[in-house]
């Protein structure tokens, strides 16, 4: 395993609208395409952090449906920064729905924010983000532990 420079708590929210397209954005800081997610902040909960993220990043309101899964595996946890910076994310992931707010990109960590079709994501996606979604279109009860 690649030397790791720290380890942080994080969530991710898979968002999908009335046709089952998902929400993306393209992250300011890698230039990549990914789930809205975000680092826990002291003192936050895992669902209020994810209801934070996703206000911040979009603009929109949530209410958290379910757990889809947490994930730590160094495989596909660990992410080197374009500042050389390498951190290994331990990642609580959820799937929500909107109950309001308007979409737009208002947040300096997005440089765009869309929904996507299932079958026509981006290719620039970030590698751990994949896995995150197939994981809840599984439509499984029990969440996953990677």
């Amino acid at each position: 395993m690649e030397k790791v420079d720290d380890l942080k708590a994080a969530v991710a929210v898979i968002i999908l609208d009335k046709d089952n397209h998902v929400l993306l954005q393209k992250r300011a800081d890698v230039g990549l395409w990914g789930i809205p997610s975000g680092h826990i902040e002291i003192g936050e909960t895992v669902s209020e952090a994810a209801i934070r993220e996703v206000k911040e990043e979009t603009n929109l309101d949530i209410r958290i449906k379910k757990l889809i899964g947490v994930y730590s595996d160094p495989h596909s946890q660990v992410f080197t920064y374009p500042n050389g910076k390498t951190v290994h994310f331990i990642t609580t992931c959820f799937l929500a729905e909107i109950t309001g707010g308007e979409l737009c990109c208002n947040s300096s960590e997005s440089l765009e924010i869309k929904f996507f079709e299932q079958q026509n994501l981006p290719k620039d996606l970030l590698r751990m983000h994949p896995r995150w979604l197939e994981d809840a279109l599984a439509d499984r009860e029990a969440a996953f532990v990677r």
